[in-house]
C-alpha cells in the first residue's frame, strides 16, 4: 500500500509542480499578499473534485472494462513519456518561475475568480486529473484507489499551500534556473517510472 501511496504523490506532484500559468498566478498572489489562503484553497478544491472524479468516479467505470483500461493506460504512458521529454528539455534550458507584475490590490472575489479561471479553463487540468490519474487508478483495486487518491491530494495540498504562503521566501529560490533544472530532472525521472508502471500493466493484462 505504501508503494501505491507514493505513486499517488509522485504522479500528482509531477503533474502539478511543472511550471505553468497556474503556479505563476499562485506565486504572484502569494508574493504580493493577495489573499493567499483563498488562492491555495481554490486550487486545492478544484484538484480535490477533479481527482476524485477521475480516480473514483470515472476510474470506477473504467475498472469494468479492461480494454478501456489498456487504451487509457497506453495514452497515459505516451503522454507521460512526452511530459518526461519536456521536463528533460526544460532541465537543459531552465527558466525561473517569475511572478507577473500586478498594479493595485485586487479584491478577494477577483482573486478567487482568477484562480478558478486559470485552473478550470486550462484543458491540461482535465487531462492530468481525469485521464492520467483516472487512467492509472483504473488499474488498481478499490482500496488501492483510495490510498492513491489520498497520496495525490496530499501532493496537491502541500504544493499549493506551500507555494502560496511561502511565496515570499520561495520566490528568490524559484526564480533561479538551477532550481528548475533540478526539479525538472527529478520530475522527468518520476514520469519515466510511472510510464514504466503503465507499460507493465498493459503487458500483464494483455497476456491474461
Amino acid at each position: 500500500m505504501w508503494g501505491i501511496f507514493a505513486e499517488g504523490i509522485l504522479l500528482s506532484a509531477g503533474l502539478i509542480i511543472a511550471i505553468g500559468a497556474q503556479n505563476a498566478y499562485v506565486l504572484r498572489q502569494g508574493v504580493e499578499g493577495n489573499h493567499p489562503f483563498w488562492v491555495a484553497t481554490v486550487c486545492f478544491l478544484c484538484d480535490f473534485v477533479l481527482m476524485s472524479l477521475g480516480v473514483l468516479g470515472i476510474g470506477a467505470f473504467l475498472a469494468e472494462n479492461i480494454w478501456i483500461q489498456q487504451i487509457l493506460a497506453g495514452i497515459g504512458a505516451l503522454y507521460i513519456l512526452f511530459f518526461a521529454y519536456q521536463a528533460f528539455r526544460s532541465a537543459l534550458n531552465p527558466e525561473g518561475l517569475q511572478a507577473i507584475p500586478y498594479m493595485g490590490r485586487p479584491s478577494r472575489m477577483k482573486v478567487i475568480a482568477g484562480a478558478l479561471a486559470i485552473t478550470l479553463l486550462n484543458p491540461h487540468v482535465y487531462l492530468d486529473t481525469i485521464v492520467i490519474l483516472g487512467g492509472f487508478a483504473s488499474t488498481l483495486q478499490y482500496e488501492e484507489k483510495l490510498i492513491f487518491l489520498i497520496g495525490a491530494l496530499i501532493a496537491s495540498f502541500v504544493w499549493f499551500y506551500s507555494l502560496s504562503f511561502g511565496a515570499r521566501r520561495l520566490a528568490p529560490i524559484l526564480s533561479k534556473p538551477l532550481t528548475w533544472r533540478i526539479l525538472n530532472f527529478l520530475i522527468a525521472l518520476m514520469m519515466l517510472y510511472i510510464a514504466y508502471q503503465l507499460g507493465l500493466f498493459i503487458w500483464n493484462t494483455s497476456t491474461l
